[in-house]
């Protein structure tokens, strides 16, 4: 029902419109605001609207027609089919370069995250927003301030490179709207309003060229707390798009489409000027963005059209029209990787947070990202690894630290990286694979005591075997189990703790079985709730970090989830369960099935739940692996993270393979 306070509302717009966009109305329409005649003008607001609804197309449109996305197949997006012609030519180096460095700086990372006194949330380049610092405070008291007299260029772009990245990108602007390099937009930059008066952006440049990695730059384009016309700033500023949820929240456009008009000058006047500077002054080979869900996604388009008009060859990311850029962003800070087709990055960050954070000492291991790197790789997918150098200019030593660790691995094993493709080879009970054309390149992350390191699902036949490590390239023996598993004969001690590379050249073609094999021989099997079949409407994978490396949606009674595996020999498991649960999913009841054989669980509520299920005998042979609900009695199921099992045969290689003899 249209109640009589819309009809109101459309009838006062309608009418300001007409006056304000009309010469008739601007020369003949004189409005005196008074008790004695508003009645009257109500009225003859409201003939107007009716009038001019009838006579032409209305002021404000329906937000879905107008700011929503035109059909990909429409001639409104002849521009951008044109431009995917182009496609694999232009992101040829990024699927080659697998590895790069992210950085996010600017006049925050002179705070560390905290300010008079005041700390931020926990990611240190939003200070501006937690704070709810005015313009003229963070404009005279942190850039004015920002001076990192101890930047070096070429230090960043070799600590870069000696860690094995191909690419760098940096933050030019952040949603705090200050330009990081010399912007003749405005002088809300690096080199007008701060003591340091440089641009470090044309050093980075430079310095990239030098050692041969590709460059570009972060832009924020729809967040941008420094500009009037922006969304984002709510504390200065009666603007949508921020905390406060002004103007109708999320899609803000919708509910006040008269507002994009400044959302638009925004636009026209400062993100597409100063891309189209970047593009021409500095030659980036990517821009990276952010945040499109701050503006109707027809002016996100709008960027993009005007991004690519600039830089043909300019590779864009997902993160400015979902699914019509160059390859897609996932999850920022991702532990884990759900399954994903095509071209596709993730962006971990050395500890929580982006920017420096003089609070934040959760830096994770080198391990933990040269693991991660190698699941991405085996994905088809991008590490695009951040750090936050800190307000002096340098690097934090914890961040250099692990670039080093990284560094030194990748200096053996860095061509099990590079240029590889995904592999379709299944998860393995000891880590992952990569490939390139008939190559496998094993990424072992528990090394197998008993020397024998089995690659199941592999049906091609074997060339050779080597340690990528052993720059003698001494040939490992290799014989074929059956005809779906080949065992390679290892030494007794890893050649690298955190991922020991096994070369696997194969004849011809690889042809693959997509069963995973599970081998008793280790302690214990993983099967990560990643990698598993999805079967039902509700069910999803979340995001991937450490937070919800997880599915959820499980709402439905028939929903279930399963894993395609194979035993060659007849094994006892303790069967595991870890998972996530509201308070509300207490007391639901599942069963985990591995062929003809069950166990059964109740969710008990809370975070990191581990439960053991129960034991199990399985003969060999191919089967399934099934969670599926008992009884939903409310909320969702649960959120399964995996399934662990856990052999119960004494130590020493299963029976199956103790009898092989290596020709």
């Amino acid at each position: 029902m249209v109640s009589r306070a819309m009809i109101f509302s459309s009838a006062v717009y309608s009418f300001k419109e007409w006056c304000s966009r009309s010469p008739e109305g601007r020369q003949t329409v004189t409005i005196h605001l008074s008790i004695r005649n508003y009645g009257r003008i109500l009225i003859a607001a409201a003939l107007l609207a009716a009038f001019t609804s009838a006579q032409q197309k209305p002021a404000a449109p329906q937000a879905q027609s107008t700011f929503g996305l035109p059909d990909k197949d429409g001639p409104e997006a002849a521009w951008w089919r044109e431009s995917m012609k182009t496609h694999d030519e232009r992101i040829q180096w990024w699927r080659e370069a697998r590895f790069g460095m992210f950085v996010h700086w600017g006049v925050y990372s002179g705070l560390g995250n905290s300010f008079q006194g005041r700390q931020g949330g926990g990611y240190a380049e939003h200070i501006q927003r937690v704070l709810k610092i005015p313009i003229p405070v963070y404009r005279e008291q942190v850039a004015g301030k920002f001076n990192p007299s101890e930047f070096n260029a070429d230090e960043w772009i070799r600590n870069a490179k000696n860690a094995g990245m191909g690419y760098f990108v940096i933050t030019s602007k952040h949603h705090d709207g200050f330009a990081m390099w010399d912007s003749k937009v405005n002088d809300y930059n690096i080199v007008k309003a701060t003591p340091f008066h440089r641009d470090p952006m044309k050093e980075l440049r430079a310095a990239c060229k030098k050692y041969g990695v590709k460059f570009g730059f972060y832009y924020s384009h729809a967040f941008d707390w420094g500009n009037a016309d922006a969304p984002g700033n709510d504390w200065d500023y009666d603007n949508p798009g921020g905390d406060k949820g002004l103007h109708g929240g999320k899609n803000w456009w919708e509910s006040s489409p008269e507002l994009v008009v400044k959302a638009r000058k925004y636009v026209d006047e400062k993100a597409i000027p100063q891309l189209q500077e970047l593009i021409k002054n500095y030659d980036p080979d990517i821009l990276w963005f952010d945040t499109p869900s701050k503006l109707p996604p027809s002016e996100n388009l709008r960027i993009m059209k005007a991004v690519r008009d600039a830089g043909p060859h300019v590779v864009i990311n997902g993160r400015l029209v979902y699914h019509w850029g160059d390859y897609d962003s996932t999850t920022d800070r991702p532990a884990e990787f759900p399954p994903h087709e095509g071209d596709w990055e993730g962006i971990p960050t050395t500890n929580e947070s982006y920017g420096w954070n003089q609070f934040d000492n959760s830096h994770k291991p080198p391990s933990h990202f040269i693991r991660l790197m190698a699941k991405a790789a085996a994905r088809g997918g991008n590490m695009l690894m951040n750090i936050g150098p800190m307000g002096t200019g340098k690097m934090d030593p914890k961040d250099v630290s692990i670039l080093a660790g990284i560094g030194e691995w990748w200096k053996v094993n860095g061509e099990s990286i590079r240029g590889t493709e995904r592999t379709h080879l299944a998860p393995q009970t000891w880590g992952e694979s990569t490939r390139k054309g008939n190559t496998l390149y094993l990424h072992v992350f528990d090394w197998p005591v008993d020397g024998k390191l089995v690659v199941g699902g592999l049906k091609s036949n074997v060339k050779q075997a080597w340690l990528l490590s052993d720059s003698k390239r001494t040939l490992l023996k290799t014989g074929r189990i059956n005809p779906l598993d080949v065992s390679i004969a290892v030494p007794s001690a890893a050649p690298d703790k955190i991922d020991s590379v096994v070369v696997l050249e194969c004849v011809g073609d690889l042809v693959i079985d997509s069963s995973r094999l599970l081998q008793p021989a280790f302690p214990a099997e993983a099967l990560r709730a990643f990698d598993s079949e999805l079967h039902g409407k509700g069910l999803k994978f979340g995001p991937g970090k450490v937070r919800d490396a997880y599915v959820e949606g499980w709402s439905q009674q028939d929903d279930f989830m399963t894993w395609q595996v194979r035993l060659n020999g007849p094994a006892t498991y303790e069967i595991s369960v870890t998972y996530d649960a509201e308070n509300s999913s207490e007391g639901n009841t599942f069963t985990v099935s591995l062929g003809p054989q069950t166990v059964k669980g109740t969710v008990r509520k809370g975070s990191l739940q581990s439960a053991v299920l129960g034991r199990v005998s399985l003969q060999p042979g191919s089967f399934e692996i099934k969670v599926a609900p008992s009884k939903i009695k409310r909320s969702d199921l649960f959120r399964l993270r995996s399934l662990e099992l856990k052999p119960v045969a004494a130590n020493g290689a299963p029976r199956w393979l103790s009898g092989f003899v290596y020709p």
